[in-house]
């Protein structure tokens, strides 16, 4: 149960309540007019996901590009599903550290993987749900018509972060660089001071609090009661699921990713450690010392990896001759309280995209929950199961309820995949249709937690 004074301390609430172009393989450009359901209504389907083998950053890719991982998972995604480049309507791809040399990275990926230079694409960022609002943004496309079919995407590459340097010496390099004679130059220079060149470095820390995400989630963990041992347990679990899942053969969304000057494919994930308790209590807070309960073993690693699912409709798909995985139904994207409540967006998205869809939690087959921290996701089945935070702050008529955790994560989660920001929110979604097929049920539940206190849940149903 959380603290009521930490709860009450926010003072925030929550309330719940065509014409398409084509590109063919000659470049000639048809025109056709798209005829919505008798509803109205669309129905989209995923017809498969992939990503390439997410990796600890500084390993295996460390001297790539992110849009050259962006690119291996469009051209898995083009092997797998034995769709025509030019038969794509629209590409999107969600990222959060951006490349400024290639600011519009859904375009040079694309490029890139062979798609026609006619289909239009465009990067979106929402933090770590960039992905998430990728696909969302194709599901926008395709309800209004726009579109038949779109690939939506993400990826990050924390091998190699744009580091600035410091604004003291920004202006001083932009007007030199405009200076037009040897004595501006040189005044120019004689005001440079030893701490110029201090470099600005990225942190994963929120602009609006001054805070590092690690430090909310200890105090969250610590509102909710969650315990360092239960952190431990929950990020032993994640990853004893994961080898499970790689042994088992499970993970069929991934696709062998060359790397120049290696002698053979990325085939795997290379952050899942199976850890003793023993092991993983020795370790120290890694963010709030010395009385902290977050530590590196129970945290997401910075990672690199991509990720691309095939987005169309129904018809469309039928008519493709593909056999689609599932139907993405209703989403939700929710914004809290950054300071108190920044990851607690799926337990906020929970109960909306329920109450959208006209389902209940018991309903849900399939949990697929973004694991940013183990104390995080914790907190956040904490706060569905506990009346208080339900009424007072969701403005429910009492608690959500369990998740049962015999249906969560159960092939692990970003703490032993990894979390390369912007490509999550599409392997929880492929994540979710997979388990679907291979456990027989019919709903799934995705939901993520982001920076600036936001969140996101989607539907996902079994295609029968």
């Amino acid at each position: 149960m959380a603290s009521s004074a930490w709860l009450r301390s926010s003072g925030r609430s929550a309330s719940l309540g065509g014409v398409s172009l084509r590109n063919a393989a000659t470049q000639a450009e048809t025109v056709k007019r798209v005829v919505p359901a008798a509803s109205g209504k669309r129905n989209i389907v995923l017809v498969d996901g992939v990503r390439t083998p997410f990796l600890t950053s500084g390993s295996d890719y460390k001297k790539l590009m992110p849009h050259d991982l962006q690119r291996a998972a469009f051209q898995g995604l083009l092997n797998r599903t034995g769709i025509a480049p030019g038969d794509v309507d629209h590409i999107v791809v969600g990222t959060v550290i951006q490349e400024v040399k290639t600011s519009n990275i859904a375009r040079e990926a694309a490029l890139g993987a062979g798609f026609s230079d006619r289909v239009p694409a465009h990067t979106v960022t929402q933090a770590c749900i960039s992905s998430n609002q990728a696909m969302a943004a194709g599901v926008g496309y395709i309800s209004a018509g726009q579109a038949d079919v779109v690939v939506a995407g993400g990826v990050d590459f924390m091998s190699d972060v744009p580091i600035r340097f410091n604004r003291k010496l920004r202006p001083i390099l932009l007007q030199l660089n405009r200076a037009k004679t040897m004595g501006q130059r040189l005044s120019l220079l004689a005001k440079l001071r030893p701490g110029h060149i201090v470099p600005e470095a990225p942190g994963v820390k929120e602009f609006s609090t001054d805070e590092i995400m690690g430090e909310s989630a200890d105090r969250l963990a610590a509102a909710f009661g969650v315990s360092r041992r239960e952190q431990d347990d929950f990020a032993r679990r994640s990853h004893q699921n994961a080898q499970n899942a790689h042994i088992d053969g499970h993970l069929e969304d991934i696709v062998p990713t060359f790397v120049p000057g290696a002698s053979k494919p990325v085939t795997a994930d290379n952050g899942v450690r199976v850890s003793t308790q023993e092991q993983m209590a020795k370790l120290r807070p890694a963010f709030v010392r010395p009385y902290g309960s977050i530590t590196a073993a129970n945290s997401s690693f910075l990672t690199d990896g991509a990720s691309a699912v095939l987005m169309m409709t129904e018809e469309k798909a039928l008519a493709m001759g593909f056999k689609p995985k599932a139907y993405l139904r209703d989403f939700v994207f929710m914004s809290q309280d950054p300071k108190d409540q920044l990851l607690l967006g799926p337990a906020y998205c929970t109960p909306r995209v329920l109450e959208k869809a006209g389902l209940k939690l018991s309903d849900i087959s399939v949990f697929e929950y973004h694991e940013a921290f183990a104390g995080q996701i914790l907190a956040n089945l904490k706060a569905l199961d506990s009346d208080y935070f339900c009424k007072e702050y969701m403005g429910l008529s009492g608690k959500v309820g369990q998740v049962p955790m015999d249906k969560l994560n159960l092939w692990g989660g970003s703490l032993s995949i990894g979390h390369p920001f912007g490509a999550t929110g599409c392997r929880l979604v492929t994540y979710a249709a997979n388990r679907l097929r291979k456990e027989g049920g019919r709903y799934a539940l995705v939901a993520a937690c982001a920076a600036g206190g936001q969140g996101h849940a989607m539907i996902v149903e079994a295609y029968p």
